[in-house]
Order: structure tokens, then C-alpha cells, then sequence
């Protein structure tokens, strides 16, 4: 039986869709996708347009960018019509979704920077909402996305660039299918499978189609489960948890006014879920308001930023609990405060008179975290003021019986859970990443067998956790393997130790050792000034962090003088101006590392500005997200809610590096480990949960080593491969060999001794494997006869290594100078690892041909260090010069003007507009060409800021 093609697939699914209702027409280019959106339009709304009223609709359509045409989409355009009326245009009702115009077509071609031929388009009302790219069964999935994404810079904006409406992206190759916003800051890992209520994953085409792509469900996704996400200017889309979660919540408000929770595992959105929740409760008539409730701790978080641009004037951002009377009082229908706040206002005698009115009202409040531990009282004090108050919790680690410290458990305050999405569940889908947990330091018998966690439990170690040697022999291992667990610090950690007595001990560990010239790392540290902080140890729970910083008295006083010192450390180390003086000054710093925690996360992060390591007893264990951290040093008794907590502060999903979240414990936490698992998945998931041991990956590594050596026995049997499927073959070798690796580099014990392939053969292997890259990424042009390796993901962030620079060859270069006849043989093993590295690293493969003049020509007249480095900077100058004035003749461009577009780029990140590049062209290109010209001038300027100004270095 042959396999179906991709034509098959297409024309297979086509027919699917006009079952369901989609109209199949011909478009086979941009004139036809306008002449047929005219008609469209038309009939929707009841007019007819002359051709001046819809080249003003075309206009009104083509400005702006991704984020911008989903505003626009949503709202109504005010035409001034030929007569001098004014018509108001819907492009898609978006409150009765149902009342749309469908069809379907086929290889739309659209010209840009290449020519593109688009698999399967969904149109509403004429415009491109969802685009469907297909591959024949046994290609990765991937492979479409990647071409998503090429579509996206070669031909998406041509035209009118119609084709920036695509709200949803479709990608399958007929067994696995997914789903993904417009958003062109996003990777693989953030494509979705649909799914049954039950979390089971709906992979076929056709069942996603007949699902997902139904015509009414797919406008009613796009109505109202699509985020224009304000802060970052981008789309998002809720998964298909998500999406039942706020319909069950929707569904028990439209029919009484029973409570409810969610059960979402900690990592897998629940934030942007009870987002929604709100944004869609507070359209139902019958509520009166909707009180969105977070922790003083998260009120910052950019979430409840985007409450405001929904709602202007949500946010009760102040200290002062009489703003929050006079919006619980006044007109404002969605309200976001802090749970303390919220107790306060409906506590106290002095607010009871403004505040009578609403106490009758229909009120929902949604808790974004319901499991925190000091949410019984302000419960009880809600049901108590509020008569018709109505209550949804979102939770990763419900308070369930076994779990529960009192007799109050999450299902008695908030009685069923409406949806649960537990931690095998997203670990399944890659939502959330699983986790490698180390021992070190386990506590053994004199006999040598391991001391089990009860019977820790009852003895008083105290003493002996909180030992100065101990202490220092945990700081010795951390600053040993640190830069292993983060990846070259590509990733910042958190320290968690059992109070503040070991944290200020830690603290001085560090500090002393950093004194010494031990290690660089940049350690920061935060806590409150309660004395009895450590009681927490009694129940391996995570108390509550109190971010004022608690009661200031005599009792509190050192441990507050403690971070007082250690908060003036931080002022120096960052050139900041904090203190913790008063509770007011204490939350600011909280603030302040919580930000520069995640500025990880943001394209503008700076290095030398970041927290490699935040030591913690309580804070920032629960509720704080940065998906740049992705280590966990625990030296503290963690259980059950809390343990998952802490450990979920590692796992949040970025990019092919980050495989899994790393925790290691200097503590017997093995059988809180397997207990928590159990109680919030089931007792047989740690291996789903858990990342195998070292020697399994050791033994995955030689496996796959030894399938790459059937297909190339050696690096340069590589280049004699000569069909694709050959050289495809290759490629996913070394790839699986990379993400293997990849994983493996973070164990404490690794050695390259345990491997078949020793590093030198796997650079070898490296740079043949970067070779057949740089031809497949110089061949992207879709009129081209198609490449079966050209949409493979190379994966080049798996070996990219930021610390070889042009800075690092420099300096290997210049210790080559003047050297003497005995040190001859030693020049000529640097110059061989200089090349070497020329072509096994990404960064440097656009800068090989500079640095390989530089080498053949200049080194050789050099007489020392200085010299060569000076002359080095010359010659790049020079050759940086030559370049742009080339790229200024070739596209007959103003220097100055030009001049001033590259440095903008650099500076922002991002890319001119089509009107900024086309001021810099002297002669200026005919309508038609314009966005073409425009892009190839981009994509030169992308090429010449890649080799000239990126991957320097110092």
C-alpha cells in the first residue's frame, strides 16, 4: 500500500471541510484573494462598494502589523461612502460567530521575497483567518512549522498582506496535527494538540477537523478564546484544558451560583486561563461584578497589567484599601486586588457604609491561587459579607485530605472540581517539562544504608544541617557544577535552605568563597525578619512569604540587620539604591529581584545584570514564574503541595536547551518525592514525571553514536553522501546525538569518558553537520525544486556556545604572535583549533572567511599580542567599511539614511517597515516591487549585522 501524498492529504481534508459546511473556491493569487474578499465583504455586511469605497477598505486593511490587523478584524471600520455617508464595515462578528461567510481553498501563490504557495487556507468573510499546512505522513511536524515561519518572512506581508489576519495556524502531516496563535515570537514547543474534555489528545487530521475546524467552533475560537496579549503585542491562543476550564466556570454561572476549582498542574497557565475566565464572566448580564483575586506577592505580575488594558482602571494597584471600597462601591465592573486587601476592606467597621450596596449584588470572585495556606479565613469572611457571592479557585496543588494540615481541604471551600489537568497530563502534551532530580549528601548509617525520611524526620538534625562544614561542602559542590546545571549560565537557579540561621550561614559561604576568587557568581538573597521562619521544617510545607517582610521588633531584629547587609552587597553588585528599612522598602526589593529574575526572559537581558543564584527559605518558592530559571538546590524538608511547588519553579517550557527542570537535593527527600507524585498524579508516575538516571542517557548516547556511525562512518564520509534521503538520515542522527547530549551535560557525573564519541569526533561531526545547514538555509526559494532536508530544525541553540566569540579567537590568535621555533609546534595546534572552531560554531560561521584572510594574510607580520589585536580591529573595520559601502551601491542606497536604519535594528531588534527602508533608496521601486525591495534590503542588513556586529564579544 503506498503512502498518501500530500496532495492526497490536501484534497482529502478539502472534502472533510466542505462536509462541514466550508465553501471550496479558486484563488489562485493576491488580485483573486481581493476581488473575492470585495464579494464577501459585501454580501456580509449588504452593500455594494465602488472601486474607490474598497481600495479605502484595502487601505484601512493593510496598515499595521500581526497584532494590529486582530484589532482591526475585531472591530468595525467607518467607510466614508462616494455619496458622502458613512457606512460602518464588520470583517467578523465576533458575537454571533456563528454568522460568518466560510470557504476553503488551495495553493493560494503570493510573491514576496520568494514566490509561496500556501497548502490550505480557511477564509471568513474573504479574509485569511486560518492557514493549514500539510506534509505527507512520516515528516515531521516540525518541518510545517518551519515553513510556517519562512512564509511568514518571504511573502506573508506581500500584496495587500492580507495574509497577516491568520489568526490560527494549522499544521499536520495527517497523524499528528496541532494548533497555534499568530505569534511570531514563539517555537515548537509552544504548538498544541486539540483534546477531549478528558485531556485525551485528538492527532488525526480528519478528527481534528470534524472537531476543531467545524465552522461554528473554530469562529467561536477565534471570537473568544484568542488573547491580544497587550504587554508583548502578540496572539495567543487557549489550549484545549483552557478552554473547558472557562467553559465550565461560564457554564455554572449562566445556570446558579454553586462555587468551584480548577485543578491546572502548577506551569501550565492557569493565570491566562482565569484571565479569560474573568474577561468572559463579566459579559453575562446577571453578574454584577467580577473580582479577580491574586496575592500582594503577584500583583505586579504582568497578567494583572493585561486586566487593565481590558478594563481600564481594574487594577487596584495602591497600599490603599479605600480605592478598592470605591470600586467594589462605584461602576467598575471587573476589579483585580489582593486577597490581604480584599480581607481588610470587608473586615473593617469604618468601610461597612459604602460598601452596603454591593454586599447584595451578584459578585464572582476568581482566586488565581486557591491552594495558598491563609485563604480559609478570608473565605469564611466572603461567604459572610457577600449574599450572593459566588467563588472559582485555580490550583496546581489542590489541598486534598492527605495533604491538608488542618480539616479544611480545597474541595470543601470551593466544593467540585469543574476541570483537572494534572502534571502527567502536561508533561504528555510538553506543556510543562519533566524533571531530573539529584541526591548529594544523603544521610547514611555507620553500616552505610541509607537513613530513611521518617526517621530523619524524628531526630534533630538541626545541628548537623545547619554545620559550617556541611554548609560550606554543599556551597563547594554547587560552585563546582553550576555552570553545568544552567548551561553555561544561559539559566539562573534558586537555592531553598530550611531558615534563616542556615540561609545567613549559606549566604556567608558564598560571599567569602566569591572574596576569595572562587567563583563570579552573582548570589542575591531575600527573607522575611519572622524569628520563627525555620518552624516551617516541621511540615516540609511552604508558609506563606509575607512580602513586607514581617513584624520589626527586638526578637527580629539581627536577622533584618542580616539582609540589611546583604541587600547593600546587591546595591553594589547591580548599582541600585535599595534597602529594606520598612515594609514598604522590603516589597520594592522583593519587586526589584523578582524583575531582575525574569529579565532572563526578555531579548534586551544583559549578562552581567542577572541573579545567577537566589537564595530563598520560603519566598519565591510558590507562584513566581521565570521560564529562564531551571535549577532547584533544595537543603530544606519539602512535602507534598509544597515540594511540587518549589520543584515547578524549574519547568516551564523555552526553546531545545532546556529539556528538563533540574532539582537537587541535599536532603533524603526521595519518599516525599514519590509521595507527592502520588498524590497529585498517581503512584505509578514517576517515570513520566522523572527523567531517567545518568546511565541510561549514556546508554541512549553510545546507541545513538553507533546508528550515526552506520550512516557515516566517519566526519568526512559525510561529505560522500549523496542522495537526500542519505544526508536527511545524517541529519536526524546528530540532531538526536545533540538533544542526548544536550541532557546528558547537566548530570554531575558526566564524562565525556563514557561516551563512543570522544568531543573531538563529535566537533568533526558537528561541522559537517553546520555545512549542510548553511547550504539548505542559502536554498529557501519555494520555485526551487523542494529539498526533503530543507524544512528540517537544525537545532543550532543545542551547540551554540556564546562564550566562543570573536573576542575568544582574537585572544587565541594573539598568543600565536612572536612566537619563538619551540613554540612553533604550539601555534600550529592553536591555529588548527581556530579553524576548527571557525566551522563548528553557528555564531562564527558568517565571519569564517574575515578571520580566515585575517589568519592568512596579517598574522603571519605580527610581532605580539598588541599588535595583533590591534591590527585585527583594523582590518575588520576596514572590511565592514567595504561591505556596506558594496550593500549602499548594489541597492542604491543613501549612506547616512542607511546608516541610521542599521543602528536602529540594532538597537531594537527589530526589523524597519517596508516606508523606513524605501526613505533610504535613492531611486524608488515601482508599487509592485516595493515590499520585495524592501525585504531583500532587510534580509542584507540581517546578513551584515550577523557577521560585523554579532557574537563579538568583549
Amino acid at each position: 500500500m503506498s503512502v498518501q501524498s500530500e496532495a492526497q492529504l490536501e484534497a482529502a481534508l478539502v472534502k472533510r471541510l466542505e462536509g462541514l459546511g466550508w465553501q471550496a473556491v479558486s484563488i489562485p493569487d493576491s488580485a483573486a484573494l481581493a476581488s473575492n474578499l470585495q464579494t464577501q465583504l459585501e454580501t456580509h455586511n449588504g452593500l455594494k462598494f465602488s472601486p474607490g469605497e474598497f481600495r479605502t477598505i484595502l487601505n484601512h486593511l493593510e496598515k499595521g502589523n500581526v497584532f494590529d490587523k486582530a484589532k482591526t478584524l475585531r472591530d468595525r471600520f467607518a467607510l466614508q461612502r462616494d455619496d458622502g455617508t458613512t457606512a460602518w464595515i464588520e470583517f467578523f462578528n465576533k458575537t454571533e460567530w456563528c454568522r460568518n461567510r466560510y470557504q476553503v481553498t488551495t495553493q493560494v501563490t503570493q510573491e514576496g521575497a520568494y514566490k509561496n504557495r500556501y497548502d490550505v487556507t480557511l477564509l471568513v468573510n474573504g479574509l485569511p483567518l486560518i492557514q493549514i499546512e500539510l506534509k505527507r505522513r512520516g515528516i515531521e511536524l516540525r518541518e510545517a512549522f518551519n515553513q510556517i515561519n519562512r512564509y511568514q518572512r518571504h511573502s506573508y506581508g506581500a500584496g495587500n498582506a492580507l495574509f497577516q489576519y491568520v489568526q490560527l495556524f494549522v499544521i499536520s502531516n495527517g497523524v499528528n496535527t496541532k494548533y497555534y496563535a499568530n505569534n511570531r515570537n514563539q517555537d515548537f514547543k509552544q504548538t498544541f494538540y486539540w483534546a477531549e474534555e478528558d485531556n485525551e489528545p485528538i492527532k488525526s487530521l480528519d478528527k481534528f477537523a470534524d472537531g476543531f475546524l467545524e465552522k461554528c467552533f473554530v469562529s467561536k475560537m477565534i471570537a473568544k478564546y484568542i488573547v491580544l496579549h497587550e504587554s508583548d503585542k502578540n496572539l495567543m491562543v487557549l489550549r484545549p484544558y483552557q478552554y473547558y476550564a472557562v467553559e465550565r466556570i461560564l457554564d455554572r454561572v449562566m445556570k446558579g451560583r454553586k462555587n468551584g476549582y480548577i485543578w491546572h498542574t502548577t506551569g501550565s497557565g492557569k493565570t491566562l486561563t482565569s484571565f479569560k475566565a474573568a474577561q468572559v464572566v463579566i459579559e453575562n448580564p446577571k453578574v454584577d461584578k467580577v473580582v479577580f483575586v491574586v496575592d500582594r506577592a503577584d500583583l505586579d505580575y504582568q497578567t494583572t497589567k493585561e486586566f487593565n488594558f481590558f478594563s481600564p482602571g481594574s487594577v487596584d494597584g495602591t497600599d490603599n484599601t479605600n480605592q478598592l471600597v470605591r470600586q467594589l462601591s462605584g461602576e467598575t465592573k471587573l476589579i483585580v486586588t489582593t486577597i490581604q486587601k480584599l480581607n481588610t476592606a470587608i473586615t473593617r467597621e469604618r468601610h461597612e457604609k459604602a460598601l452596603q450596596d454591593v454586599k447584595d449584588q451578584r459578585v464572582v470572585f476568581i482566586f488565581d491561587e486557591c491552594h495558598r495556606s491563609q485563604f480559609g479565613d478570608t473565605h469564611r469572611n466572603i461567604v459572610a459579607f457577600f449574599t450572593k457571592a459566588q467563588l472559582f479557585g485555580f490550583t496546581g496543588t489542590p489541598i486534598l485530605k492527605e495533604n491538608a494540615v488542618g480539616k479544611q481541604t480545597t474541595r470543601k471551600l470551593f466544593d467540585e472540581p469543574l476541570h483537572k489537568y494534572v502534571i502527567t497530563d502536561a508533561i504528555r502534551d510538553e506543556n510543562v517539562l519533566r524533571f531530573s532530580v539529584e541526591y548529594w549528601g544523603k544521610l547514611r548509617r555507620k553500616d552505610g544504608s541509607l537513613i530513611g525520611d521518617e526517621e530523619v524526620a524524628s531526630l534533630d538534625l538541626k545541628g548537623f544541617f545547619e554545620d559550617d562544614r556541611r554548609i560550606g561542602n554543599v556551597v563547594d559542590w554547587v560552585i563546582q557544577n553550576h555552570d553545568r546545571k544552567t548551561h553555561q549560565r544561559q539559566f539562573s537557579a534558586i537555592m531553598c535552605v530550611g531558615s534563616v540561621e542556615a540561609l545567613t550561614k549559606y549566604y556567608e559561604a558564598f560571599k567569602s568563597r566569591k572574596e576569595a576568587g572562587l567563583h563570579d557568581l552573582k548570589v542575591a538573597t531575600i527573607f522575611t525578619f519572622a524569628a520563627n521562619e525555620e518552624d516551617a521544617e516541621a511540615n516540609g510545607l511552604i508558609d506563606e512569604a509575607d512580602v513586607t517582610g514581617g513584624p520589626v521588633n527586638i526578637q527580629t531584629q539581627h536577622s533584618r540587620d542580616k539582609l540589611a547587609s546583604y541587600v547593600s552587597d546587591y546595591n553594589a553588585m547591580f548599582g541600585t539604591n535599595n534597602s529594606v528599612k520598612d515594609g514598604k522598602a522590603f516589597y520594592v526589593y522583593y519587586k526589584g529581584l523578582a524583575k531582575r529574575m525574569k529579565w532572563r526572559d526578555k531579548k534586551d537581558f544583559v549578562p552581567e545584570k542577572g541573579i545567577d543564584i537566589l537564595l530563598v527559605v520560603n519566598m519565591f518558592l510558590t507562584g513566581f514564574d521565570a521560564k529562564t530559571c531551571n535549577t532547584l538546590y533544595v537543603d530544606k524538608n519539602l512535602r507534598y503541595h509544597g515540594l511540587i511547588q518549589a520543584f515547578s519553579r524549574t519547568n516551564r517550557i523555552l526553546g531545545q536547551v532546556k529539556s528538563q527542570g533540574n532539582v537537587v537535593c541535599f536532603r533524603n527527600l526521595k519518599e516525599k518525592v514519590d509521595d507527592a507524585i502520588a498524590l497529585f498524579s498517581n503512584r505509578d508516575a514517576s517515570d513520566q514525571i522523572l527523567i531517567e538516571p545518568y546511565q541510561v542517557h549514556v546508554d541512549q548516547f553510545n546507541k545513538a553514536a553507533m546508528d550515526l556511525f552506520q550512516i557515516a562512518a566517519t566526519p568526512n564520509a559525510v561529505d560522500k553522501l549523496e542522495s537526500e534521503e542519505d544526508i536527511l538520515a545524517f541529519v536526524r542522527a546528530f540532531r538526536e546525538l545533540m538533544r542526548i547530549r544536550n541532557v546528558l551535560s547537566t548530570f554531575a557525573e558526566f564524562s565525556a569518558e563514557d561516551l563512543v564519541l570522544d568531543p573531538q569526533r563529535f566537533e568533526d561531526y558537528k561541522s559537517k553537520y553546520l555545512d549542510i545547514h548553511d547550504r539548505v538555509k542559502a536554498n529557501n526559494d519555494d520555485d526551487l525544486k523542494a529539498s526533503i532536508v530543507d524544512e528540517v530544525d537544525f537545532e543550532l541553540e543545542l551547540i551554540r556556545r556564546d562564550n566562543i566569540n570573536v573576542a575568544y579567537i582574537l585572544t587565541l590568535l594573539a598568543s600565536m604572535s612572536s612566537g619563538d621555533a619551540d613554540e612553533a609546534e604550539d601555534a600550529e595546534a592553536k591555529q588548527k583549533a581556530v579553524l576548527d572552531l571557525l566551522g563548528s560554531e553557528p555564531r562564527l560561521r558568517s565571519k569564517r572567511e574575515l578571520i580566515e584572510e585575517f589568519i592568512s594574510s596579517y598574522l603571519p607580520k605580527s610581532k605580539s599580542e598588541e599588535e595583533t589585536i590591534e591590527t585585527f580591529w583594523q582590518f575588520w573595520k576596514q572590511k565592514q567599511t567595504e561591505a556596506f559601502e558594496t550593500l549602499c551601491s548594489e541597492e542604491d542606497l543613501d549612506p547616512d539614511r542607511f546608516n541610521g536604519l542599521l543602528e536602529a535594528f540594532q538597537f531594537s531588534n527589530k526589523a524597519p517597515l517596508t516606508d523606513e527602508v524605501l526613505q533610504a533608496v535613492r531611486t524608488q521601486p515601482g508599487i509592485l516591487t516595493r515590499k520585495s525591495v524592501a525585504e531583500r534590503i532587510i534580509a542584507k542588513m540581517v546578513s551584515f549585522l550577523e557577521r560585523f556586529q554579532e557574537g563579538l564579544g568583549e
